[in-house]
């Protein structure tokens, strides 16, 4: 008995030893090929709108197609930008935004239009000081970085890569994109000390980000908003607690990366 229980502690050893060694791969090979990085310039900020506007206009359809091809409202001007760039390509393989609010006049997109998703007192953007919220929100992949048909918004929203496009080396690491667009956004929360973060979303997406460790918590009913979605809650503070060992490296990189050597 003594013996096995050794056996098992071994196992797990060994076991952890892997996770530790295989999430330092995926964050070497992601920093290889791909680059998270704020957009706080204009130009930067130009070409967020520009891909949102072929995602969510042209592909998707959830917005209205306009002769600029830019894709902007009214929340960009206090909302943090955040970009993951190809690096090879120079092209941009994502985006997320962190909208802010420091008013009461300042509602989030979900107060504003999905408050029937707010079913949780507890845990509404109105408990919590304005200063100390913010929406995760207008995530996008491009197409170039997806595996199915643009018109199946599911392969929209996670990402998944086009196989044919890329490398098989570059390939490894395009379906953390989503994933990395994510812990951006909760690390952009985190060192901006707007720790309470909401986001509309699909539950099979957040129910995805659970396995990794992001804990989004349901605070209403699903309704139908582009698809059906319901209102999630995160605080970024928990983050490192919850995050799957696999995927804390990956993390750190995003904060290195986004932040520097700046600290919280």
């Amino acid at each position: 008995m003594m013996q096995l229980k050794s056996d098992d502690k071994q196992n797990g050893a060994d076991n952890t030893q892997d996770a530790v060694t295989e999430s330092v791969h995926i964050s070497e090979h992601f920093s290889h090929f791909l680059q998270p990085q704020l957009a706080d310039t204009a130009q930067l900020k130009m070409e967020v709108y520009r891909l949102r506007h072929q995602i969510y206009c042209e592909e998707l359809h959830f917005e209205e197609t306009n002769a600029d091809k830019i894709e902007k409202d009214a929340f960009d001007d206090r909302a943090v930008h955040c970009v993951i760039r190809h690096l090879q390509s120079q092209r941009l393989a994502g985006t997320v935004r962190l909208i802010t609010s420091t008013a009461d006049d300042e509602l989030l997109p979900l107060e504003q239009y999905c408050s029937a998703a707010l079913g949780n007192p507890a845990l509404a953007p109105s408990r919590f000081e304005r200063h100390e919220i913010c929406e995760i929100s207008r995530l996008a992949v491009p197409s170039s970085f997806r595996k199915r048909e643009v018109d199946q918004y599911e392969g929209a929203a996670t990402g998944v890569l086009n196989e044919k496009t890329f490398s098989s080396h570059e390939f490894r690491c395009f379906p953390y994109i989503p994933i990395c667009l994510y812990l951006s956004a909760a690390a952009m929360s985190y060192r901006t000390r707007r720790y309470h973060a909401f986001v509309m979303m699909e539950p099979l997406l957040a129910r995805s980000m659970s396995f990794v460790g992001i804990k989004f918590k349901q605070v209403g009913d699903t309704i139908e908003f582009h698809g059906q979605r319901a209102a999630y809650y995160v605080d970024s503070r928990e983050l490192k607690q919850t995050l799957k060992p696999l995927y804390l490296n990956l993390l750190n990189m995003v904060e290195k990366e986004i932040f520097g050597d700046k600290q919280s």
